[in-house]
């Protein structure tokens, strides 16, 4: 029976397999006059660690190997583990369009999370009741007849119930996130307006009265970095352009948001991708 184990890289929760075998070899017999082969068990000496192009992390380990044995190897690759994930992740995210399936990456606050296409004959009707996430993957729920629909039908009763999903939490975020970073912009007297748009090339903007457009994509971004978009538009209500003055207060109210604004421009590609 495979055994299922977890550890965390960061924030990044991974989850592994592990799979315990004894190798099976063939050894010539220690006489000169024979040249016939037997076959012997041994068991592997050491944990061997695979990452899959589909982003599973097996460890083929000794019948007797401990959890803590096992554990302690994935931990010593960790960062080979990780960095793998996220090369495999980028690949299936760049080559391939999304097709709403079973074993595509999504993303929310910063995390990857594996998409799980399932069918209920109880879903419910509600968008927030049939998509969860749970154990590091996003959890779509179709009821029977959903499930009869043709490929592509199903792809987009999927994107919307994904898309749905990514606003109700959106909103809630945005909203977390304005009010901890508003007593930063001091010359901002009320709470700012704002509402959703899905935009391809801007993550936000403000507009003359003060009132900020927020990209519902930016949730799928670590907070933050919707910290510093966020910043960056109630900046624009002190400074309407990009001025020596802007610059000069966004620094001052996010000393590091050319490093953070670097990590949301790296993503970009992926977290915009639909």
């Amino acid at each position: 029976m495979t055994e299922n184990g977890v550890f965390y890289y960061g924030q990044d929760k991974i989850d592994y397999e592990v799979v315990r075998k004894e190798v099976t070899y063939k050894e010539k017999i220690k006489k000169p006059e024979s040249d016939k082969l037997i076959a012997k068990k041994a068991k592997p000496r050491k944990v061997i660690i695979k990452v899959h192009p589909d982003q599973r992390v097996v460890a083929t380990a000794p019948v007797d190997a401990t959890d803590e044995m096992i554990y302690d190897a994935m931990m010593k690759r960790a960062r080979w583990i990780w960095q793998s994930l996220q090369d495999f992740a980028k690949q299936q995210d760049h080559v391939l369009p999304k097709r709403y399936v079973s074993g595509e990456t999504q993303f929310y606050l910063g995390r990857r999370y594996v998409l799980k296409v399932v069918t209920n004959a109880a879903a419910a009707d509600e968008i927030h009741s049939r998509v969860k996430l749970s154990c590091g993957k996003l959890n779509v729920e179709l009821s029977q007849s959903d499930s009869e629909l043709d490929t592509e039908e199903r792809a987009v009763l999927v994107k919307r119930l994904i898309d749905e999903w990514y606003k109700n939490k959106a909103k809630l975020i945005f909203i977390e996130r304005l009010e901890t970073v508003l007593p930063k912009a001091a010359w901002v007297t009320d709470i700012p307006a704002f509402r959703l748009l899905v935009m391809k090339k801007q993550w936000g903007s403000c507009s003359t009265k003060g009132n900020l457009i927020l990209n519902q994509h930016l949730v799928k971004a670590p907070k933050e970095c919707i910290d510093y978009v966020i910043l960056h538009e109630l900046c624009h209500i002190a400074e309407h352009n990009h001025s020596e003055q802007f610059w000069r207060l966004l620094t001052q109210v996010m000393p590091n948001w050319q490093e953070v604004k670097a990590r949301l421009d790296e993503m970009a590609e992926l977290y915009l991708n639909e």
